[in-house]
């Protein structure tokens, strides 16, 4: 045999038994258009969708558009039927019926509209030496320097004293006043820059800028800026400061979403995690009218936090909504969970090559190349991780395969550097078989994170596909 057959037979070998993973501007250029028009859609609804409260809003207005109607657990079920849960405003569940049975298990994608940022203390405002300002605890896994000198907006709810719900947003709207978070001159800051780098800005710094003028008139008063704070809320929202300890006030980034690039080809903005997930699973859940399978689409809050509470996925939730879907279809809850297959959908870390000695390459996820099946997460030995089986792999895979999606595997870094969790260990202990499916995301848990659009539109597309 010649060198030359040899070679080819090698080649041919190659091609058998290597894998890797394909890239989409590669493959398919012709995408990006689509991904393009897609993206569109996907940052105006991160602009409307900045806190959970905003997140359930703008999808249940998008989904009763789509025709989902409230459920009724007494309503009849029938293919195609479509219907909305909405659990006290900061969880939403999409239900589309469909073929076949109950009993033979149902499609679920999960997703989390909650994302780090800065809440209220419950007794918050303050002066001192002539400011007013914000007393702030940290919500969710942030690095606390990145929060300084970033212009911020307001947004919550308060109930005041007479049981008036009233929303707040202060810092969105064009002409509208936002907030910062001073941080000292580089001239004066020699010891600050001493400090470990996660120490940069302490938790009790991240105080928020209210104000500095003060309240007049012909009396002296104690906190005359505080006083015209609170004035100027009242004026604007009737709150008075006792109100605050009826209140959910979260400081977010004032940035809206754009495009990165020159290329156009990212898109930057706050929150991605995890609402990237939350738009695309949407999108999906509306645009599947008859599937063959009931479909169902959980997007939860708490999930920064561990997804305790009651509209996380470690409460009894989903459970409550099951049993109604079971107890009308005559279904056991155990049989239905058994039988059913989950996407956890989320965010995974994208390859940075800027920050290369965390990351493992040749198990990381990288932009462009679509979404991130994730077999495992949690820390370290695994810790906290639903850890999918082979054959959930499996069935994930074929189906993507099948349906023309690209996609990849990757982990969150190298063993010993961190890690991280999803919901997929809530859905695992439920006797679902789960697996994570995401978006690759550029700075998580920054104020400003990015997103690849192609990664953004075949995301949807595998969800889509999953409840086909």
């Amino acid at each position: 045999m010649s060198k030359k057959d040899a070679k080819k037979d090698g080649q041919k070998l190659s091609e058998r038994l290597c894998f890797d993973f394909k890239h989409i501007g590669k493959e398919y250029p012709e995408q990006f258009k689509k991904a393009d028009k897609f993206c569109e859609g996907y940052k105006e609804f991160l602009d409307k969708a900045k806190t959970e409260r905003e997140c359930v809003k703008e999808s249940l207005r998008i989904a009763k558009e789509a025709g989902f109607t409230e459920f009724d657990r007494e309503a009849e079920h029938y293919p195609g039927r479509r219907a909305y849960y909405n659990n006290r405003g900061k969880s939403l569940i999409l239900v589309t019926y469909g073929d076949k049975p109950l009993s033979e298990g149902v499609r679920f994608n999960i997703a989390h509209l909650d994302s780090p940022r800065l809440d209220l203390k419950p007794y918050p405002l303050y002066e001192q030496d002539e400011l007013a300002l914000f007393k702030t605890h940290y919500y969710g896994g942030i690095k606390k320097y990145q929060w300084g000198t970033v212009p911020l907006s307001m947004h919550g709810m308060v109930v005041l004293k007479d049981g008036t719900k009233v929303e707040v947003s202060v810092g969105e709207k064009e002409g509208e006043p936002q907030f910062v978070i001073s941080d000292l001159l580089i001239h004066l800051a020699g010891k600050q820059q001493e400090r470990p780098l996660k120490e940069g800005l302490r938790g009790e710094e991240l105080n928020i800028l209210v104000g500095s003028i003060p309240y007049m008139d012909e009396e002296d008063y104690k906190e005359p800026v505080k006083l015209m704070a609170l004035k100027l809320l009242n004026d604007k929202y009737g709150m008075t400061e006792e109100d605050f300890l009826r209140a959910e006030i979260e400081f977010v980034p004032s940035v809206k979403a754009v495009d990165i690039g020159l290329d156009r080809s990212m898109v930057g903005a706050y929150g991605q995690d995890d609402r990237v997930c939350v738009y695309t699973a949407l999108m999906a859940a509306i645009e599947v009218d008859k599937p063959e399978y009931t479909t169902v689409t959980v997007l939860t809050d708490k999930e920064e936090i561990g997804s305790d509470g009651n509209t996380g996925m470690a409460s009894m939730m989903l459970d409550h909504f099951m049993e109604d879907l079971c107890e009308k279809s005559g279904a056991k809850l155990r049989d239905v969970y058994k039988h059913s297959v989950c996407l956890s959908s989320d965010v995974n870390a994208a390859y940075d090559p800027t920050f290369a000695d965390v990351f493992e390459k040749n198990n990381s996820s990288f932009l462009n190349h679509g979404p991130v099946l994730t077999k495992y997460t949690g820390s370290r030995g695994k810790s906290s991780s639903n850890d999918a089986s082979a054959e959930t792999m499996a069935q994930f895979i074929a189906f993507m395969e099948e349906n023309d999606v690209i996609w990849q595997a990757g982990e969150l870094g190298k063993v010993d550097e961190g890690g991280g969790g999803t919901i997929a260990m809530f859905m695992g202990n439920r006797d679902v078989d789960t697996v994570d499916l995401g978006v690759p995301v550029l700075s998580m848990h920054a104020p400003f994170e990015i997103t690849s659009k192609l990664d953004v539109y075949y995301t949807y597309k595998a969800y889509k596909a999953f409840y086909k």
